[in-house]
């Protein structure tokens, strides 16, 4: 998906192969960061973290038997989409809300802007144990897969009922929010837009067919009544797993993507595990926290422009990370599938 894979889990981390003196740099680095928010500390290890995708992190473990997770954004002037800006800033408001209303997730420990002392963004978390459920996935029987899944359900509710002060993404700066959802939401399709040409992205069907979909389908839009918390990227990747004899969910984490806006657009992030909309186990763990929105005519439209919207952000981040090799092909096809498949639906549920 467009954020990273893991970086905080505990999920088979990198083993660290710089030199010494390096690694001792970097330790040291670690340690100040710490030192100045829990103080005085001794980092006895740092582990690069694997799966990352955008920003960088580091498993930091302390001689008190701690063990957290520092995250880096690249520096400024980095290539980056619209919508990356701040994106740990965003993390760490998504943590912090989705933790209050009772959501398994990382603890927010600290969060630094880029600025003089430090010219990148950074966050210190709490870590996860556990495992991914995409590296799990091959021990898990479809028991435990329906049992996870009704327990994702719930956290997902819990995580939508937390309610923003708009719509779209929580840094103003941005421009990227609205009053109500369609502004929002045509304000973040206009900006990936933007970025694919920006970015020279290729796309299998013209860019103003895309541009219209907002208004055309506004009133569908406009039957979002509440700018609810959403995650956006809750696949297999970015769920923690740990068993004590059943599988369960340990949490949920990467948070960097959410916006306040439509809770149907959670689904979209689950769709390596399957359509959600149309999994039972998922929607009666998400019914026993709370009501699922109405799967009708006007819901099933809205999932489909935001799978648009996602397959546009995967399809636009493959420039400024470089993509290459057999990922870079997977995407460029899988997104342009997507797209005409998505834009296909749109047409007949229309009529």
């Amino acid at each position: 998906m467009a954020a990273s894979a893991a970086p905080h889990s505990g999920a088979d981390p990198d083993t660290d192969t710089t030199p010494a003196p390096a690694a001792e740099a970097a330790d040291a680095d670690v340690g100040a960061r710490l030192g100045r928010v829990l103080g005085p500390v001794r980092v006895v290890r740092t582990t690069a973290l694997a799966g990352g995708l955008y920003n960088s992190a580091v498993l930091a473990e302390l001689a008190d038997g701690r063990r957290l997770v520092l995250k880096t954004a690249p520096r400024a002037g980095t290539p980056a989409l619209t919508h990356e800006r701040g994106l740990l800033a965003t993390e760490a408001l998504f943590h912090r809300l989705a933790g209050r209303a009772g959501a398994r997730v990382p603890t927010v420990l600290h969060h630094e802007p880029a600025g003089p002392d430090d010219p990148a963004e950074w966050l210190l978390l709490g870590y996860l144990d556990g495992t991914t459920w995409d590296a799990a996935r091959a021990r898990l029987t479809p028991a435990d897969g329906a049992a996870l899944r009704h327990r994702l359900g719930e956290q997902l509710a819990r995580v939508a009922s937390v309610t923003g002060p708009a719509y779209g993404y929580p840094r103003p700066a941005l421009g990227l929010g609205a009053p109500d959802w369609p502004g929002a939401f045509a304000a973040m399709l206009r900006a990936v837009l933007a970025d694919v040409e920006r970015f020279g992205v290729g796309l299998p069907v013209p860019a103003g067919r895309l541009a219209a979909l907002p208004a055309r389908f506004a009133h569908r839009l406009a039957e979002v009544e509440r700018p609810a918390l959403v995650h956006f990227d809750a696949w297999a990747g970015n769920l923690v797993l740990d068993r004590d004899g059943p599988w369960r969910l340990a949490g949920l984490i990467d948070g960097e993507r959410a916006f306040f806006g439509d809770p149907l657009a959670e689904f979209v992030g689950l769709d390596p595990l399957g359509s959600a909309e149309d999994d039972p186990d998922l929607l009666a763990g998400y019914r026993s926290v709370a009501p699922v929105p109405p799967l009708d005519t006007g819901a099933r439209i809205r999932l489909a422009l935001y799978r648009v919207y996602l397959a546009l952000v995967m399809r636009a981040e493959s420039v400024p990370r470089a993509y290459e090799g057999a990922f870079a092909h997977w995407l460029d096809t899988w997104s342009a599938e997507r797209l005409t498949a998505q834009l296909a639906l749109l047409d007949a549920l229309e009529e």
